[in-house]
Order: structure tokens, then sequence, then C-alpha cells
């Protein structure tokens, strides 16, 4: 979705101009990004953080080993 790349600096420029032409005619997609701006403002605010690839590895390996 256009408004989520926008958000995290992946949007081309003609992904950036189509998104505010989708905001200023369709009140749904206004509505949507304020909501996600909210919702990634919240996010970053409760610092959560994800597994790292070598951590998900170790956890599936203990899994297996106890199963």
């Amino acid at each position: 979705m256009l408004c989520t790349k926008s958000q995290y600096g992946a949007a081309t420029w003609w992904e950036l101009l189509q998104l505010k032409i989708f905001i200023f005619f369709w009140k749904e997609c206004s509505e949507f990004s304020q909501r996600n701006t909210k919702f990634t403002s919240l996010c970053e605010r409760a610092e959560l953080n994800a597994l790292s690839e070598k951590e998900k590895a170790e956890m599936k390996k203990k899994l297996e080993e106890e199963f």
C-alpha cells in the first residue's frame, strides 16, 4: 500500500504523488493514512522489537529438540 510505503521511506516520488492525489480525492484513503500514522507512532513509542533471524533459528532448533 502506498501509504505504508511512504511512512517507511520506501515510496518513489511517483508513488508519493499518487498517494497525495488519492488522499485528496478519497476520504477513505485520508482516514486510513491518519489511522496508520497513529498506529505507527504508537508502535514506535512502545519500542516493539522482533526477533532476529539468528534468534528465530535458535528458538526453532530448541523447539525441535524438545519435540
